[in-house]
């Protein structure tokens, strides 16, 4: 029998419905907090409320569906690692990253069959993000489930990007 906190999130996430239950969610369960099966919403984006820290963007990867949860995990931890300082926050249904003073740099979000990483000052970034928006500064880089994913590639625009000034959205 497997016990610790990878067999004790699995077995709730069996109770609940969910595929996926993080060790800090168990905690709160354990103090009486009740966990609610999130909502996925179109394109299978999980519904987070609006909240600021690390805690709610755990919460959206431990919601993000099948492929996306282990690509949401992957841009999570490079992010974290390249920007040990790194600010972050869910709005809109979507994790953000940013730096104090500096603002917000990178957020993606799921859609049906990918996820969008969104460069808030994208056209700054050397190369650019191969996919443009209506907005000029903004670019988009999209994970669909088999694509190879270029993570040194991913890793130097976010570190170009945690280095210019980002956006004061909120």
């Amino acid at each position: 029998m497997i016990v610790g906190p990878s067999a004790t999130a699995s077995a709730v996430g069996y109770k609940y419905g969910i595929d996926f239950v993080d060790w800090e969610s168990v905690q709160r369960m354990a103090e009486g907090k009740k966990m609610k099966k999130p909502i996925l919403l179109s394109g299978g984006n999980p519904q987070i409320a609006k909240a600021d820290g690390d805690e709610p963007v755990q919460e959206y990867i431990a919601a993000m569906p099948g492929w996306k949860r282990d690509v949401g995990r992957k841009i999570d931890e490079l992010v974290a690692t390249t920007v040990p300082d790194v600010k972050k926050a869910v709005r809109w249904n979507s994790p953000f990253y940013g730096v104090e003073d500096r603002g917000w740099f990178l957020s993606y979000h799921c859609f049906t069959k990918y996820i969008k990483i969104t460069f808030l000052n994208g056209s700054s970034l050397d190369p650019p993000p191969p996919v443009k928006s209506k907005h000029e500064e903004v670019r988009y880089f999209h994970i669909h489930e088999d694509d190879v994913i270029d993570e040194n590639q991913l890793k130097r625009w976010v570190e170009q990007a945690a280095d210019i000034p980002g956006e004061d959205l909120f």
